[in-house]
């Protein structure tokens, strides 16, 4: 689409603006999508990364709870192209989430403009490119949502700011050929290394601060697979803020932050003035990375540094640090759930649902299941097949509650759930690894987290956290273990859940909630917008009337 086809993008801006109050603010965005060679590390020839306006990571976005977002983003890539944005409560609005089920991909040399409203929400988040295997590639960027001025925040403001993006990355291999070893039917690698802000060779990079002085640091997990350890050496970082929700302020040596997740801590420079690493780290392999920067005292005489150290791989203490983790009740303006505020504790469970993830080879090729369904992307966006009615797309109830007894199959998974449900989850991982799960358009709160080699029954639930566990949108289930949730479907839609180890959402280890009202009214879900994208079955469809 062109950016002002004869009004009809204004028109609908117009419209779309008309569901939020008239007081809130507007913000435009513009990102052009390319290829771009960048040197991650002197030690391998440039790579080729996707950047956005020309930076890798892409730009940061700096919004204000309750901001309408206009985002126009042009695909200048040779294929089909989405923005995703982890974290973010589309209210009513899952057209705008930016991943395969529910938008069409942006073909190249095409542009698409992405329209959606920030209810209620600060803190912490990123945005990625969600298609195939992008990620691998780069296309990532971090978001940051502050308060509206006057709302207050529970702690003083800091004298700096800092957005740290972590993640691991395959030095030299480009994302298309990842891509086609997975269509091949064979597992990718353990990526080699980790990066900081875009970069590996970071030991000459510094963040220059004043001593006395506290400051924020954000930070997110934004790799493909792997937990990393965060640490500032010397200094303790007080957590204040995981993924929109503020917590009780505990302060840790280091922080494990699991892949697709985010976090903020505040550091005071109470140490003497000379360089301290701050240091990134896998967890919970073999064979370990780490990269570090310099946190530099602005009147440090000395080149000296605290040198930096290898994290180690106690699981125990991992689980002991989240079991810690929550969420703080006296904060203001926290998102409430319409359902019961921070009393979810006391609302009756409408279905429980236990998820294992499983592996296996279907027709010569590996694949990753959940409940013993391999999700295959449909021909159409599951969304769009909904809203139009196209019989064959999808079938709810195609992924079972509780897993069985029989292999992997491969299906359109979609699980059905009514408006206001309110679902137990319980993840159970009889894998040796730590798994990731993210779900699209909603937080939830952790409620349990089981210790290693135990695994979940009716009588965990006695030890539940019931009162402020914390809320977030995406959680990590350990080795032998299982983790649980509780979560309001409020937000009609169809949702992703997913894996975000992502070579195994790729192949599979994903589906998709359809949350339902038969009101079918813009009170719980937006009309499809008119500038929204037909492909598939779906490319020759009539939009029906855009009702305000």
């Amino acid at each position: 689409m062109a950016w002002w086809p004869d009004g009809g993008f204004l028109m609908m801006m117009m419209t779309i603006i008309s569901f939020v109050q008239a007081e809130d603010s507007n913000r435009f965005f513009d990102l052009r999508v390319t290829y771009g060679n960048v040197s991650v590390t002197k030690y391998v020839p440039p790579t080729r990364v996707i950047l956005i306006n020309g930076k890798f990571p892409g730009p940061e976005l700096y919004l204000v709870t309750n901001d309408n977002l206009i985002i126009n983003v042009h695909n200048d890539l040779d294929e089909p192209f989405l923005l995703s944005w982890n974290g973010l409560h589309l209210k009513r609005n899952s057209y705008q989430d930016g991943v395969y089920g529910t938008t069409c991909p942006i073909p190249p040399g095409k542009n698409y403009t992405y329209a959606f409203h920030l209810e209620d929400q600060i803190g912490s988040f990123f945005y990625f490119p969600s298609l195939a295997v992008q990620k691998a590639a780069g296309g990532f960027g971090a978001i940051r949502i502050l308060s509206r001025p006057g709302t207050p925040v529970p702690f003083p403001q800091p004298a700096g700011d800092f957005t740290i993006l972590i993640g691991d990355w395959y030095t030299g291999e480009d994302h298309k050929d990842l891509k086609a070893r997975l269509d091949g039917g064979r597992m990718i690698p353990r990526p080699y290394s980790v990066l900081i802000n875009g970069n590996e060779d970071t030991a000459s990079t510094s963040l220059t601060v004043d001593k006395g002085k506290t400051y924020r640091f954000r930070i997110s997990n934004v790799g493909l697979q792997l937990s990393l350890n965060f640490e500032i050496l010397g200094h303790m970082l007080k957590l204040v803020e995981v993924e929109g929700t503020y917590t009780i302020q505990t302060k840790f040596t280091s922080l494990d932050i699991h892949v697709g997740q985010s976090y903020s801590v505040l550091v005071t420079m109470d140490q003497p003035p000379q360089n301290y690493s701050i240091v990134v780290g896998t967890r919970f392999t073999d064979s370990r990375s780490t990269n570090r920067i310099i946190l530099h005292y602005s009147n440090s005489k000395s080149s000296k540094f605290v040198p930096n150290r290898q994290p180690d791989n106690d699981i125990d203490f991992s689980i002991k640090q989240a079991r810690s983790i929550k969420t703080n009740l006296t904060a203001s303006r926290q998102r409430q759930d319409a359902q019961g505020s921070y009393h979810y504790g006391r609302i009756k469970i409408s279905r429980t649902l236990i998820l294992e993830s499983s592996a296996g080879v279907v027709n010569r090729k590996q694949r990753y299941a959940i409940n013993g369904v391999s999700f295959v992307p449909a021909d159409t966006p599951l969304k769009l097949a909904d809203y139009f009615k196209i019989k064959g797309v999808f079938k709810v109830g195609s992924i079972p509650d509780k897993p069985g007894r029989a292999g992997i199959r491969l299906e359109t998974a979609v699980m059905g759930v009514h408006h206001k449900d309110f679902l137990e989850i319980v993840f159970q991982n009889r894998e040796k690894y730590v798994q990731t799960y993210h779900l699209d358009g909603y937080n939830f709160w952790v409620v349990g987290i089981g210790n290693r080699w135990s695994t979940w029954s009716h009588a965990s639930r006695r030890d539940y956290n019931l009162r402020d566990a914390i809320s977030r949108s995406t959680t990590q289930v350990y080795p032998k273990s299982w983790t649980a949730i509780y979560v309001a479907f409020d937000n009609v839609g169809m949702w992703n859940f997913r894996s975000e180890f992502w070579a195994r959402q790729y192949l599979g280890q994903q589906f998709y909630f359809r949350v339902h009202s038969p009101a079918n009214s813009s009170r719980d879900e937006y009309p499809l917008p008119k500038n929204a994208l037909l492909c598939g079955r779906a490319s020759n469809r009539h939009r029906r009337d855009f009702i305000p």
